[in-house]
């Protein structure tokens, strides 16, 4: 690991009272998460199509999210 991604980590870890070993174990499960969920994602546009720009705004804004505005 870089050190200052090692830096980076121990100090997240800090602020949020955990071991690094925690903080790293939490990272690795939303990661693992997100991948889950991105694939889902994807089977769900292959069999019903494309997500739509509206879609994609509810969902944000059901998420507290700004909309994106980079995309096409």
């Amino acid at each position: 690991m870089p050190p200052e991604l090692g830096e980076g980590v121990r100090q997240a870890a800090a602020r949020q009272g955990t071991s690094v070993s925690t903080w790293l174990t939490e990272a690795a499960a939303d990661k693992l998460r997100n991948e889950l969920l991105g694939a889902a994602l994807d089977q769900w546009e292959a069999q019903d199509g494309s997500f739509t720009q509206a879609e994609l705004d509810e969902a944000a804004s059901r998420l507290g999210l700004a909309p994106r505005s980079d995309v096409a």
